[in-house]
């Protein structure tokens, strides 16, 4: 697979994301699963399917473009292009010397946008710390291990001493990203309306920010049409994170709305197919 992936990576990114729109559309006809999954997030939502339908060609995108991101030559630039919308939010934050949060949900290329951070801001502000749930396929595993561990880019796996690597980030003024959408293991989320419906979502975004005074910011890799590169947005929270929350639930909350907020923008690009409303293995059933 490793020689299949190296193989890919010489690939332009228009013919990358060509394949990966056929594969989107295959496994969603393959899969009944996954079909409904997607229509019913979908639904859920609010969102028409005919805006959501783009998404399916997306999701084939983002997994044929890993090769791209993954094994380009360390210090090789995006290519072909790179755009930044917002990125004095990310200059301005940086700045002050407190650490910035990037939040990120599972849409567009959430690959690119930690290492375009490291691109434009790692030789001046450090580099930027995203927490990873190690693959289960030792293959995978190593594949990955190799290639996010990118100049300007430091990866922390989802344990307790990821989270203590990532406060460290943080205090030294530096950025770290996550996609706060992930459920989380049990015992590190509350239940929180995601959408309207109760969702297993982790408290580890806003505690890191409540700890350390960083500045949380949304971010996220639009991918822009016919391989042509991308455009990463960042935006400021919609509404302010509580300076304390005991359990956690106002903020998964706040998190979990400007999420929501950040999916209406561009529905075209969210993986609706993310089982984001299953239970954690061991874990409670929503109220």
């Amino acid at each position: 697979m490793l020689t299949l992936f190296r193989w890919l990576a010489r690939w332009p990114l228009w013919l990358l994301h060509a394949v990966g729109a056929l594969l989107g559309w295959f496994t969603f006809w393959a899969s009944p699963s996954y079909r409904a999954r997607f229509r019913a997030n979908v639904a859920q939502a609010g969102i028409s399917p005919a805006d959501a339908r783009p998404a399916i060609a997306h999701a084939g995108r983002m997994l044929m473009e890993l090769p791209f991101l993954w094994l380009r030559p360390a210090g090789e630039p995006i290519r072909p292009r790179l755009d930044w919308q917002g990125e004095a939010l990310l200059t301005e934050a940086l700045a002050r010397g407190k650490g910035i949060l990037l939040l990120t949900p599972h849409m567009g290329s959430f690959e690119v946008t930690a290492q375009a951070c490291a691109q434009s801001f790692a030789a001046e502000f450090g580099p930027i710390t995203v927490l990873f749930r190690p693959a289960r396929k030792a293959w995978v595993r190593a594949l990955m291990d190799g290639s996010r561990e990118r100049p300007g880019v430091a990866t922390a796996p989802a344990t307790l001493a990821g989270v203590r690597q990532m406060i460290r980030a943080l205090r030294r003024g530096e950025a770290v990203g996550l996609l706060p959408d992930q459920v989380p293991p049990d015992g590190m989320g509350v239940w929180v309306p995601f959408f309207g419906k109760p969702a297993y979502t982790m408290t580890l975004a806003a505690r890191l920010a409540q700890q350390t005074g960083a500045t949380p910011l949304l971010i996220w890799g639009e991918r822009l049409p016919r391989g042509a590169g991308f455009r990463v947005r960042v935006s400021a929270l919609p509404e302010a994170l509580p300076l304390t929350d005991p359990t956690q639930a106002e903020s998964a909350a706040v998190i979990n709305r400007a999420m929501a907020q950040l999916i209406r923008q561009c529905p075209q690009q969210y993986l609706w197919g993310y089982h984001r409303y299953k239970t954690p293995r061991s874990g409670t059933k929503a109220a």
